[in-house]
């Protein structure tokens, strides 16, 4: 198994994003990029702890590519949006790809490239290419947020 770790926006619906894609064999929301030791939600929401809302992706690369996941993490939000996305505004809500090995840093970063390239996008992209460090798991709470949702509602 491989892991990846990206950040975009409100960690919530990009979790469920990356749960539904084949080869996904798990998912979690926490947090990361900081330099605060085992946040809470509170704390990450202080926006003093420099940890931004994140997924860590476990995969299957013999039935996903790490790719094919950073396309869909380009497509799921607005890269050019500073410390913010939609209704969501500070710093744990920023754009960024954790890497986690050489030849993911070098992906990420031609994949940047290549959508800077295509002209799809009119304004900068903003999106931080890092290495990863530790992911401190959300809340419970946090953890597939939506499809709890979803069963309670019966959607």
């Amino acid at each position: 198994m491989a892991t990846a770790t990206f950040a975009a926006g409100c960690f919530w619906g990009i979790e469920e994003a990356f749960r539904q894609v084949e080869g996904v064999t798990a998912t979690t929301a926490g947090y990361s990029g900081g330099m605060f030791e085992n946040p809470t939600y509170k704390d990450v929401c202080s926006g003093r702890t420099g940890h931004a809302e994140v997924v860590q992706v476990e995969y299957d690369a013999a039935r996903v590519s790490y790719e094919q996941l950073l396309t869909l993490f380009w497509s799921i939000h607005d890269p050019t949006q500073l410390n913010h996305q939609g209704n969501d505004v500070g710093g744990q809500y920023r754009s960024a790809i954790f890497f986690h090995t050489a030849q993911q840093e070098a992906t990420a970063r031609k994949s940047k490239q290549d959508l800077e390239d295509s002209g799809r996008i009119a304004k900068p992209i903003v999106t931080e290419i890092t290495p990863a460090s530790t992911v401190y798991k959300a809340e419970e709470y946090h953890q597939q947020y939506l499809a709890k949702r979803s069963r309670k509602s019966g959607a």
